[in-house]
């Protein structure tokens, strides 16, 4: 697995952790990464903390566009991971220039499909390449 791939994993499972808890994501990252400098024990990858102070500091907008666009579906009853692939996904999409869409959209899918179902990658993959498709046209 490369180390984006990874760093995507770790950020998911961050945001799964927090989600499902209804913990404060801020809050966590930052325990995490005091509780690595203190143990002696490998950092979060820098990509990891990229993601998910991206996510965090986009939520309103990103939840506002899967609300928008997941058609049929209400936010809070999106499986917890499906929904934070999401998060991950349209953050890359919309505010890193540094990620093609097709590898945003690809490395959504590849969490999902290992992790959730393959209904729920085809409908990850609906939403993020709708989002792809109008990006341009969002207000951000």
């Amino acid at each position: 697995m490369a180390a984006r791939s990874k760093a995507r994993k770790a950020a998911l499972d961050l945001l799964f952790e927090s989600d499902l808890r209804g913990s404060n994501t801020a809050e966590l990252l930052a325990t995490r990464l005091d509780s690595a400098s203190a143990l002696d024990t490998p950092q979060l990858r820098e990509y990891t903390t990229t993601l998910v102070e991206g996510v965090i500091a986009h939520k309103r907008k990103i939840d506002e566009l899967i609300s928008t666009y997941a058609q049929g579906w209400d936010l809070d009853r999106l499986p917890i991971v499906d929904r934070n692939v999401m998060r991950i996904g349209i953050y890359e999409l919309l505010w890193n220039d540094g990620v093609d869409d097709a590898v945003a959209i690809d490395q959504a899918l590849e969490m999902v499909r290992l992790l959730s179902s393959d209904e729920s990658a085809n409908y990850v993959h609906g939403l993020l390449a709708r989002i792809a498709s109008i990006k341009g046209d969002l207000a951000l």
